[in-house]
């Protein structure tokens, strides 16, 4: 089970959190002048990146606002927790987000 800084409230359980998709997706600058195929394009086809992918996340049960996060989806390792508007941090500049952590293989509690 991960552990979840929020920006706001702090560490909190992942079943405090709703998971938004992928983070930095534009919406196009002139919706109407899409195409059926554009507008579908933009509505539904995201990244599946095997790595550190940006996301959004919502704390629904606390804050309710939402944050982005740099996390592997290999490991499940949280590498950066950053507000929305904020660029992506770069994957080797991110620092671990501050008490966010996942338990290493073969651990226990």
């Amino acid at each position: 089970m991960l552990l979840i800084s929020c920006p706001n409230c702090g560490s909190r359980d992942e079943t405090e959190f709703h998971y938004g998709g992928q983070a930095h997706v534009a919406y196009p600058e002139n919706p109407n002048e899409l195409n059926d195929r554009e507008w579908a394009e933009f509505l539904f086809y995201r990244d599946n990146t095997k790595g550190a992918f940006a996301e959004r996340w919502l704390h629904s049960t606390g804050c309710r606002q939402w944050f982005n996060m740099l996390r592997d989806t290999v490991t499940y390792e949280i590498q950066a927790v950053y507000p929305m508007g904020a660029p992506r941090p770069d994957k080797a500049a991110a620092a671990p987000a501050p008490e966010s952590t996942t338990a290493p293989e073969g651990a226990t509690k």
